[in-house]
């Protein structure tokens, strides 16, 4: 009796195996941003794929964390910002070239396809498609106060009314408001560690202006509704959606010019379904299904056509905030080299421990 015990055993095995992995070739597992996979959205694909979404909601520097943890494991498709592909892929490894005969070419806007490919190109292959972009500014209540650059949060008659995160681009932001050009010296950690311990002695003279750093979009809306604060360093479309509940709260582009970012479609690694991943890819930057997702997530798309579909009013304050000069002046997140971060997250570690 043994022997057909066994034999059934291993069958029963087989089949949980089988089973396994025929689940695995029909599961997508998408690690992206908030708002990026809208219901909606995730349930057309579905039928019309047949692949189901596994979504793991992140932000880049966990996604730089799950993925180097695993190796590139776990995900088959990611969506790092077009900065933070080049420098993880370099130290870790954590991502694999584009199959760019897989990717319907004709449905991005061409300028952005091409500088993201640029940016994300490593020994000659690409690692990065764009998805959606938009920009850091200034969000000023005019009722309140005027401001033209970021260190207009600092100004002495605004103290305890300003907020900002405590972040990278906030580093980056009073580095280009000082005259100088951070993405210029990122092949030169000498120079830029000495221009960031700068940064970080204007931003630690300014703590006392700032009434929170915010670290939550909720928590900084609400503190621009009650006129708790002033003036903040914050992106685009929260600054227009805040407008248009009260007009008086501009979203503008600072003098010094607005940071420009990029998110992006990647394949890690050790992802094991590609295919779901290249259809997620070409379904996402249809027009109309990139215009829902651009809706959802409150930001612009690369998808070729969407921005005909987008909402009227937000396309009316885009054109208000950004005149050709400033659209002219957006600072573009180039990728960061290895070890710039590092040097980034000392001067902060000290901005957060002054008293």
């Amino acid at each position: 009796m043994k022997a057909p015990l066994t034999l059934m055993a291993s069958a029963v095995l087989a089949l949980g195996v089988a089973g396994s992995a025929l689940a695995q070739e029909k599961t997508l597992r998408l690690l992206t941003w908030a708002d990026y996979a809208p219901a909606e959205v995730v349930a057309q694909f579905e039928k019309e794929s047949g692949y189901k979404v596994a979504l793991t909601l992140s932000n880049n520097e966990e996604m730089i964390s799950k993925l180097r943890a695993t190796g590139g494991a776990g995900f088959d498709l990611a969506q790092p910002s077009q900065d933070r592909i080049i420098g993880p892929q370099q130290e870790f490894g954590i991502y694999k070239p584009m199959d760019l005969s897989k990717v319907k070419a004709e449905l991005f806007t061409p300028g952005m396809l091409e500088a993201t490919k640029k940016n994300t190109t490593l020994a000659g292959k690409v690692y990065g498609m764009p998805h959606l972009w938009g920009t850091d500014g200034l969000v000023v209540n005019t009722k309140l106060t005027k401001m033209v650059d970021y260190p207009d949060l600092c100004r002495a008659d605004v103290k305890g009314k300003t907020a900002m995160r405590l972040k990278r681009p906030t580093l980056l932001a009073f580095a280009f408001a000082s005259g100088k050009d951070p993405f210029a010296l990122y092949n030169n950690p000498k120079a830029y560690g000495a221009l960031m311990n700068d940064v970080g002695k204007t931003l630690i003279a300014c703590k006392s202006n700032i009434k929170f750093y915010w670290d939550n979009k909720d928590q900084l809306l609400n503190g621009m509704r009650s006129g708790e604060i002033a003036g903040a360093m914050m992106w685009d479309t929260g600054g227009w959606k805040l407008n248009s509940e009260k007009s008086d709260i501009q979203f503008m582009a600072p003098k010094s010019g607005a940071l420009g970012w990029i998110d992006t479609f990647a394949i890690p690694a050790k992802g094991k379904n590609d295919a779901a991943a290249y259809a997620w890819i070409n379904f996402n930057m249809r027009p109309e299904i990139a215009a829902k997702v651009a809706s959802s997530a409150g930001n612009f798309t690369a998808s070729k056509g969407a921005d005909q579909l987008m909402d009227a009013r937000l396309k009316a304050q885009f054109a208000t905030s950004f005149p050709e000069a400033a659209l002219k002046n957006i600072k573009w997140y180039p990728a960061v080299p290895a070890g710039i971060e590092d040097i980034e997250g000392r001067v902060l570690d000290r901005i957060k421990a002054a008293n």
